[in-house]
């Protein structure tokens, strides 16, 4: 079969339409001019993140799903920045195949940073809130 289209591909008129394979790495010059100076994105990703407070627990979400702030669309959130939490206490739902999971904090502190937004999609092992421990 590869063979009978190889066969058709060489009959085709005008220009080759795959390039030629060639054993080895192959480096252009202006590729080589590109990996020898580092452009502006690559030099800021490599300075250094400016520093969070290392004392600051992240909670983190257990699962995919979609994260919500407040138990029903009438009612206040769970949490706002600035909000006291307690071990237990419910920060967020997360629904996963049409069941809403309580997410409890796992520290007692501050709510210092809420990171994603409401009705926002979440992976496994996203960081959601920032606490800052009692």
């Amino acid at each position: 079969m590869v063979h009978q289209v190889a066969k058709h591909v060489d009959e085709v008129p005008g220009p080759s339409l795959m390039p030629p394979v060639v054993a080895g790495p192959r480096i252009s010059g202006r590729c080589a001019d590109r990996a020898s100076t580092p452009s502006a994105p690559a030099a800021a990703a490599s300075a250094p993140a400016p520093k969070a407070a290392d004392n600051l627990i992240t909670i983190k979400s257990p699962m995919i799903g979609t994260f919500y702030r407040k138990p029903a669309p009438d009612k206040p959130n769970f949490v706002e920045e600035g909000d006291e939490v307690r071990n237990g206490k419910v920060v967020c739902v997360i629904e996963a195949m049409k069941l809403f999971n309580e997410i409890e904090s796992e520290v007692s502190g501050k709510i210092v940073k809420i990171l994603v937004e409401d009705s926002s999609p979440v992976e496994y092992d996203q960081p959601l809130f920032l606490v800052e421990p009692a």
